[in-house]
């Protein structure tokens, strides 16, 4: 069966979820046809008119980009605009553009995963954690014979996962006493009596997301008319830290090093630019905790200070969160170019969509940075 843009989309959408992206970001398909087949895609950093030529020249049906075309707002894409001129190009040649942006950089493995591999940092818990789910703690008084298949349907709501483990809960036995009113319809015992029944209090976990499935679940199935359970919110995360999601990424570098050969060890590995690779910090100062951001990452200096790692990499950072950061305790700081931190990415992307699709995928390896001039850069060669 053919391919479609719609295909496509499915794909890149289960790996990148739009739900994962800001509020203030625009991903998912900017123009095209869900329903036309796709045979070849492009993929590229950002949708530049030399970057949508060549998508048009390698016979592509499909470019996916991390940075959306049409981000900030406009009220016109006449063709004597900018982003007007490459949407008609575009259109005019049968390429559908896509962009997964904020949502690519928080998922797993996403856009800050390949970044910290390629630097040799194990990708562990985000920087910024989003959508972290906290775990209940239940607990449920039953009588004897009805307590496996309470237990059993709240297993089926999403109870009792913990880790690679599931069905998991803690029981123990008590007395259940109970004086059903002239009102009630109990399960057991009389109206008006004092009733004595064999219990089980069953304790068990469950994400807070799941609450009012479990508690439907746990209702649907206990026999009385009142039952009796408890539910306590915990500070404990449902899903451990270096498998959640969010922007960043926290991890151990392969080798500890100081700061200065981990600078070199970021511009080597990084795709050339002219701006090249800046380093803030004791030169000396041994590397072993890395936190890592894709893109612009003022707005992480102080998760990194508080994070206890050794360097942050980011781009775009500028002079003065960085001098203050640095005052208050920061880390050492690398400074990358931002198309260099996030570019690698492209690869990844493009063996996803072929992996999942079967649909050819290659990367454009035009260089989208915008500085193609730099100088100046051997001033502390000279004064040492």
């Amino acid at each position: 069966m053919a391919v479609t843009v719609g295909d496509i989309r499915t794909a890149l959408d289960a790996a990148y979820p739009p739900h994962l992206a800001h509020s203030w970001d625009r991903v998912g398909l900017i123009c095209g046809d869900p329903n036309e087949e796709v045979t070849h895609v492009s993929v590229a950093l950002d949708c530049t008119d030399a970057v949508a030529d060549a998508a048009i020249a390698a016979g592509s049906q499909m470019l996916v980009v991390h940075h959306p075309l049409l981000l900030r707002g406009v009220s016109t894409v006449a063709a004597d605009t900018p982003k007007g001129r490459i949407v008609h190009k575009l259109i005019r040649a049968g390429v559908a553009l896509f962009a997964a942006h904020t949502n690519a950089d928080a998922a797993r493995p996403g856009v800050n995963d390949v970044l910290a591999e390629l630097l040799g940092v194990t990708p562990g818990a985000p920087l910024g954690p989003q959508n972290v789910d906290k775990l209940d703690l239940w607990a449920v008084k039953v009588p004897l014979a009805d307590a496996e298949a309470v237990r059993e349907a709240m297993f089926t709501a999403g109870a009792g996962e913990l880790g690679d483990y599931s069905e998991c809960s803690f029981s123990y036995p008590g007395e259940g006493r109970f004086r059903p009113s002239t009102d009630a319809n109990p399960h057991l015992g009389e109206r008006g009596e004092l009733e004595h029944v064999d219990e089980l209090k069953i304790e068990l976990v469950a994400p807070k997301s799941r609450r009012a499935a479990v508690r439907d679940a746990l209702i649907a199935a206990h026999p009385y008319e009142e039952p009796a359970y408890d539910i306590i919110e915990s500070a404990v995360d449902a899903v451990p830290a270096e498998e959640q999601l969010g922007i960043g990424r926290i991890g151990e570098l392969d080798e500890p090093m100081p700061f200065r050969d981990f600078v070199a060890r970021v511009g080597e590995r990084l795709p050339k630019t002219e701006w090249g690779v800046r380093g803030a910090g004791d030169p000396e100062r041994i590397i072993r905790r890395v936190a890592v951001s894709s893109g612009s990452g003022d707005s992480f200096l102080d998760a990194a200070t508080a994070a206890g790692v050794d360097a942050f990499v980011s781009s775009d950072l500028r002079h003065h969160p960085v001098d203050e950061a640095l005052r208050a305790g920061a880390p050492c700081i690398v400074d990358t170019a931002h198309w260099a931190s996030e570019f690698p990415w492209c690869g990844a992307c493009a063996d996803l969509i072929t992996r999942e699709t079967g649909v050819t995928a290659d990367v454009l390896t035009i260089r989208t940075d915008p500085w193609t001039v730099a100088a100046g850069a051997t001033y502390r060669q000279e004064q040492s």
